[in-house]
């Protein structure tokens, strides 16, 4: 139980120092053009020995099998590799924001709140976008009767 203790109190990517290091390993080297060509080898063997197979149910059932097995693997290396590379990058953020004194340091951590509060916040910030586009529209106009004054003749010439 001390155990699990630890673990939750480092957080939830805070994963077995060997799994990481095995899921880092693996998700850089099933991303290289190696591992490409090896499993286009694979493909292409698997092609080849069709007719040598009769295209049977078994010749079928093992490739089938095979990719299957390799995609529910991977599937747990690159999400866990995500999880990581998207914590590291929430952390390099929160620490952005926190050392800019104009920026708010309640939107650090923002990936804890809820939908709800998710929600709210991307309201407040469309208000924000939409009141500086307004600001910009009436800085960007001709000011004073004579503009609008010219913009009338120019539409009636």
């Amino acid at each position: 139980m001390k155990n699990l203790k630890t673990m939750l109190a480092k957080g939830p990517y805070r994963s077995n120092d060997l799994f990481r290091r095995i899921a880092s390993h693996t998700s850089h080297g099933v991303g290289s053009p190696w591992a490409f060509v090896a499993a286009l080898s694979i493909v292409l063997t698997w092609c080849l020995t069709g007719p040598i197979f009769h295209f049977s149910d078994t010749w079928q059932l093992v490739i089938n099998t095979g990719t299957t097995i390799v995609t529910f693997l991977m599937v747990f290396l690159i999400q866990n590799t995500q999880n990581r590379d998207s914590h590291a990058l929430h952390l390099k953020l929160d620490e952005l924001i926190r050392s800019n004194e104009v920026a708010r340091n309640r939107l650090i951590g923002l990936e804890d709140l809820t939908d709800d509060e998710l929600d709210e916040l991307q309201r407040e910030f469309t208000d924000l976008a939409r009141e500086k586009r307004a600001r910009r529209e009436r800085a960007s106009r001709p000011s004073g009767s004579l503009g609008t004054a010219h913009a009338r003749s120019s539409r009636a010439g």
